[in-house]
């Protein structure tokens, strides 16, 4: 078989098997923002209590034993860090007597997929034509309560609606994971225990409030909480009282909800009444290195570059607007402004960002993309984009460390290549740039058979 078909049939397969669970919701956010909700069947996984907590302690090897004892040693040792912090001790006996070491955290934890999705065929699920349909009628459903949030912070309910829809699919799965069992976790295993500890200790400080109990602090399992996927430290900060019940629930209450998912964007610097963006036509000879965050002008001043609309009706009016390709010189462009870099702020994803935005857009009754995605190209899964990144090292074109991660330092390593060859500079990596890079091996008479 062809080495390129092999790969992209090998592709295809993990992505037809992992899309439900990739997009049950979003991948998880950084520490800062809300992180995104995980699939069913990894809650119901990671929220398994360990044989210690469930009593099966025959059923367990003397390694696992020790593991629950140094982790209960540890709890012991974490009270005392909590106390100083100010979580008093009636809370301390209902959230952690029964805290539990959930294995399966970690190994979510620690996962680096192989296999990595297209943006198209993210969206493709993101945007279906059913989630449409459900935010439509979802729209219809907390229009009371969506409105007064939407114009309380000056963010368009739809945009609220899509940002629930991708979260959680409009509530239907946020996770069942215990927060406090999951960062607890997260602070023994060490690897990230200084940001988890901090997690923790909002988190039992949110119980101490009278905001929501142990039992119903759920969501996913790398601690992101309720509909829309607060973290702690944001739920501290953004969320709010929306109903006046006097206590704020993201879990239960749909006015809380959109309320707190209204205030993250209202202060991360949403600008009332502006779109998101917009699909662009670009003109012959458009300099495709100039799609990016960094090249910031003026809608006037990209429309005398020749940028226009696919309807030819004017730009949204963006005094530092930049232009987004997704998919590379091939796919659809846009031109994008302040709101969708908030939206960023929420999860730092383009692929993120657009889909929220083209959700509120479509709940809307507003278009689709128009222009073709390119659906030739193959996803370059985590290894091979780390062998990218080493040639383009290796030849002087600084990528950064060959972590398999797409970030700013390789799409600017990867411009530079392509300019190199006189290639479109979209700094957009596949399979043919690789293979430029790394040719595949001569298949000859002998290795043919």
């Amino acid at each position: 078989m062809h080495r390129r078909t092999f790969i992209r049939r090998q592709a295809g397969r993990a992505l037809r098997a992992s899309a439900v669970l990739l997009l049950a919701g979003c991948a998880a956010g950084p520490s800062s923002a809300p992180a995104g909700g995980q699939a069913a069947s990894q809650e119901a996984a990671a929220s398994a209590p360990s044989p210690a907590a469930s009593g099966a302690a025959d059923g367990m090897s003397p390694e696992e034993r020790a593991l629950q004892q140094r982790f209960a040693q540890w709890l012991a040792g974490f009270r005392a860090s909590a106390v100083a912090a100010g979580v008093g001790e009636p809370t301390l006996r209902t959230a952690l007597d029964g805290a539990r070491y959930l294995p399966r955290v970690v190994e979510l934890d620690r996962a680096q997929p192989e296999f990595t999705r297209a943006v198209w065929d993210y969206l493709d699920i993101a945007v279906s034509a059913q989630r449409v349909a459900q935010g439509q009628e979802k729209l219809k459903e907390v229009q009371a309560v969506g409105q007064a949030a939407a114009e309380r912070y000056g963010v368009p309910l739809p945009t609220l609606v899509a940002i629930w829809g991708i979260e959680s699919n409009y509530g239907g799965n946020y996770g069942s994971t215990p927060t406090i069992d999951a960062l607890a976790t997260l602070a023994f295993d060490a690897r990230r225990e200084a940001w988890a500890r901090s997690q923790l200790i909002t988190a039992l400080k949110i119980v101490q409030s009278g905001d929501i109990d142990r039992e119903h602090m759920i969501g996913s399992w790398a601690g992101a909480m309720g509909q829309t996927q607060f973290m702690p430290s944001a739920f501290v900060v953004h969320a709010v009282d929306g109903d006046g019940d006097g206590r704020r629930d993201i879990w239960g209450s749909m006015a809380d909800v959109l309320a707190s998912t209204a205030n993250f964007l209202a202060h991360s610097g949403w600008q009332a009444g502006q779109v998101w963006g917009v699909e662009v036509q670009l003109p012959p000879g458009f300099d495709h290195a100039r799609a990016d965050p960094a090249v910031r002008q003026t809608s006037e001043q990209w429309s005398a570059e020749g940028l226009r609309t696919m309807d030819g009706s004017p730009l949204p009016a963006f005094a530092d607007g930049s232009v987004l390709l997704p998919a590379g010189a091939r796919g659809p462009a846009f031109l994008v402004g302040p709101n969708f870099r908030v939206i960023m702020r929420y999860n730092n994803s383009n692929s993120y960002a657009l889909a929220v935005s083209l959700l509120s857009q479509r709940i809307a009754d507003g278009l689709a993309v128009q222009a073709p995605w390119p659906r030739d190209l193959v996803a370059l899964t985590r290894s091979q984009v780390m062998a990218l990144q080493t040639a383009l090292n290796d030849r002087g074109f600084a990528s950064g460390t060959a972590d398999g991660a797409v970030g700013p330092a390789t799409r600017q390593a990867v411009r530079a290549y392509q300019r190199s060859v006189g290639l479109a500079a979209d700094g957009f990596p596949t399979l043919d740039l690789l293979q430029r890079l790394v040719p595949p091996p001569e298949t000859g008479p002998e290795t043919a058979r």
